[in-house]
């Protein structure tokens, strides 16, 4: 699959004929918030797992030298936190465009912190895509995340930013905060 998938994420249809629909978000989407939503809520999803795996060739990084950026990763039995957006699907225009490097739009269930639970759609960029760097040490991917920088800024910040985000909601993710303490140690 090529780098942009913006026009693959359009011409799938996964909306019908709803005039609302959840998006749950899992990496920048939980603190960039760049896009007009109904309603924000914390929620999860069920056997993904965060994973800073993807390449980034269009923001935290260039084509010659990608930086890397959270995807997620089927896993049994995990629990990944986020957050859940409310839209109209107008917005996806937008997301679909910021996602393109390697994401699809695929559908989830997801579960808000009171115990509801609602139909969404969620941006994953699989191993099939060309972007896909695949999993390194934490110690690596610090390494690499620290020499890295696109147009829409250092590869540090996303991974800085994205902690934060994650700590405020009291969402535990080894795998990131993990990767953060190199990042302070290097």
């Amino acid at each position: 699959m090529a780098h942009d998938t913006q026009t693959l994420n359009q011409s799938r249809n996964l909306f019908g004929d709803q005039q609302q629909i959840w998006l749950f978000g899992y990496g920048s989407l939980i603190y960039k918030v760049d896009f007009d939503y109904l309603e924000r809520r914390p929620a999860h999803i069920e056997n993904w797992t965060r994973r800073f795996w993807q390449g980034s060739h269009d923001h935290r990084g260039t084509p010659d030298a990608p930086g890397r950026v959270a995807t997620l990763i089927e896993k049994p039995g995990a629990i990944c936190k986020g957050m859940a957006y409310l839209n109209t699907p107008a917005v996806f225009d937008h997301l679909d465009h910021r996602e393109k490097n390697g994401y699809l739009r695929f559908t989830t269930e997801m579960t808000f912190d009171n115990g509801d639970t609602a139909q969404g759609l969620v941006y994953i960029a699989t191993e099939e895509n060309a972007a896909f760097l695949g999993p390194a040490s934490a110690y690596d991917i610090a390494r690499h995340i620290k020499s890295s920088t696109g147009p829409s800024g250092p590869n540090d910040e996303y991974l800085l930013k994205l902690e934060s985000a994650l700590r405020d909601m009291q969402a535990d993710d080894e795998h990131v905060f993990e990767i953060a303490s190199h990042l302070r140690e290097l």
